[in-house]
C-alpha cells in the first residue's frame, strides 16, 4: 500500500520543484516590463494602417485642452470626426498630442470630408491620422478638379 509521507525524498522534490516554478512566474509577472500606454496607442494605429478598412467621413471639431482640463503635463489635442457604416453614424476622436509634428489642427478644415481607416471587426476602432499615412485633405474634394477656359459660345441664328 502507498502512503504518503512528507519525508518521503521523491514528495519533497515534487514540492521544491512546484514551488520554484510558482516563485519563478511570480516573480515573471511582477518584474516583467509592461505596456506604455503610448506603445499600444501606436501599435493599434500600426494594425489600423495596415489592416484597415477605408471610408469617408467628416471634420466636426478640435479640441485643444490645457495641462489642467486634461490632467496631462503636454496637455491634450483632439480631432472629433464622423463616418457611417451600415446606417450606423460613429462619432469619434482622436487624440494626436503624440502627432503634433505630423498634424497641426488650427489647420484642419472644419466641415470637410476626410478619410477614416477603422477595424472591419469593431467599426468603433478608427483613426485618421498615423505616423505614415493621414486622412486629412486640404479641400473638399478628394479628386482635383481640372479647371480649362470655357470655349467661345456662337450664338445660333435662323437663316432667312
Amino acid at each position: 500500500m502507498n502512503s504518503f509521507s512528507l519525508r518521503d525524498p521523491d514528495v519533497i522534490g515534487t514540492l521544491t520543484v512546484a514551488a520554484l516554478c510558482l516563485g519563478g512566474a511570480a516573480a515573471w509577472f511582477i518584474l516583467r516590463k509592461r505596456p506604455d500606454p503610448d506603445d499600444l496607442e501606436r501599435d493599434r494605429r500600426e494594425y489600423l494602417v495596415s489592416n484597415g478598412r477605408i471610408i469617408d467621413g467628416t471634420l466636426l471639431d478640435i479640441s485643444d485642452l490645457s495641462p489642467e482640463e486634461s490632467g496631462r503635463p503636454t496637455g491634450m489635442q483632439l480631432i472629433l470626426y464622423k463616418y457611417e457604416i451600415g446606417g450606423v453614424i460613429y462619432e469619434c476622436s482622436q487624440d494626436v498630442t503624440s502627432l503634433r509634428d505630423m498634424v497641426n489642427i488650427y489647420e484642419c478644415r472644419l466641415g470637410f470630408p476626410c478619410s477614416v481607416r477603422y477595424d472591419t471587426h469593431k467599426p468603433e476602432n478608427s483613426i485618421i491620422v498615423a505616423e505614415n499615412w493621414s486622412g486629412l485633405r486640404d479641400t473638399a474634394s478628394s479628386v482635383p478638379v481640372r479647371r480649362s477656359m470655357p470655349k467661345p459660345v456662337r450664338s445660333w441664328r435662323p437663316t432667312r
